[in-house]
């Protein structure tokens, strides 16, 4: 559906709600629709058209001149800029940017603009700064809603065919690299950040098992008894209850021996979890980089 609250557009843009309204009524930056119900709301075009006006912000035009330029104006001002050298450290620009092309559908452009990001940055600074934000940005990386808009459908799966890309572009691990089990729990289908994890194991030197998705704790103890696995890394993103993430690391817990537990995921974030003695919680992607620095490869 095209279409969107002020607060959608606050999330996206990264720009208050009070500061959007300030935006139309002082200089009609956006027009927003009304529905039958005379609730407000506005189309894809105007998020564009915010999303164009905050990239601008950098370039020291006021936000008067901004919002009175036409959309083909904010929009050739931001190919201009995006060609100076200023922009090329600009996380929020690229962010911005690549949130326009997926509320649009306009792959040829999300491409343009990641793969710029990653011949610029590379794949581990682009996940950390670029990725990691606009997830958050379009409720992808913790949503727990039962089914997403389809522009977020949209960008999950262009992520993740960039995810299968870069980790399939990277050579075989060697049979004595450390061996890692990746994998999520039944019911658990966000997996832009294990995928992530695979690619960082691996840049390390790990031996990666890639499970994936909707795993069933019995196909998990089958892998564990089947090849020599000291690690495990899964993700908890779903918000359950805590007696349920109780009872689960617990069955996992009695699979996995004294194999060390990886586990990270807002859903884990319930002070009802107790501490285990083999379980380590990965809140971001720097906590998984100091873990292996202390692991050794073989």
């Amino acid at each position: 559906m095209d279409q969107f609250s002020i607060s959608q557009l606050s999330q996206f843009s990264g720009i208050k709600p009070h500061t959007i309204r300030i935006w139309e009524k002082r200089y009609n930056a956006l027009n927003p629709h009304r529905s039958e119900g005379n609730t407000r709301y506005y189309d894809g075009a105007q998020l564009r058209r915010l999303l164009n006006i905050v990239a601008l912000l950098p370039t020291g035009n006021k936000i008067s001149k901004l919002c009175a330029l036409s959309d083909e104006e904010l929009f050739r001002m931001r190919m201009e800029y995006e060609k100076e050298a200023g922009v090329e450290n600009d996380y929020q620009y690229f962010i911005n940017q690549l949130i326009a092309a997926g509320m649009s559908y306009d792959e040829a452009n999300f491409e343009k603009v990641f793969s710029h990001c990653l011949l610029k940055f590379g794949l581990e600074k682009m996940y950390m700064e670029i990725i990691c934000p606009l997830l958050d940005r379009v409720g992808l990386m913790w949503s727990v809603d039962d089914i997403p808009p389809s522009q977020e459908h949209f960008i999950s799966n262009l992520l993740r065919q960039k995810m299968f890309t870069a980790i399939d572009s990277m050579p075989a691990t060697t049979e004595g690299g450390e061996p890692w089990l990746l994998f999520l729990p039944e019911d658990e289908f966000h997996e832009l950040g294990l995928l992530f994890s695979n690619f960082l194991l691996r840049s390390r030197g790990r031996n990666v098992i890639y499970l994936g998705a909707n795993v069933p704790l019995a196909s998990v103890e089958k892998c564990l008894n089947d090849l020599h696995i000291n690690n495990l890394l899964f993700f908890m993103v779903r918000c359950n209850l805590p007696e349920y993430i109780e009872e689960y690391l617990e069955e996992l817990q009695q699979v996995a021996g004294q194999r060390k537990i990886f586990v990270a995921g807002r859903g884990t974030d319930s002070e009802e979890i107790s501490t285990r003695d083999n379980l380590v919680k990965i809140a971001k992607v720097e906590d998984l980089q100091r873990e292996l620095k202390h692991i050794k490869v073989a």
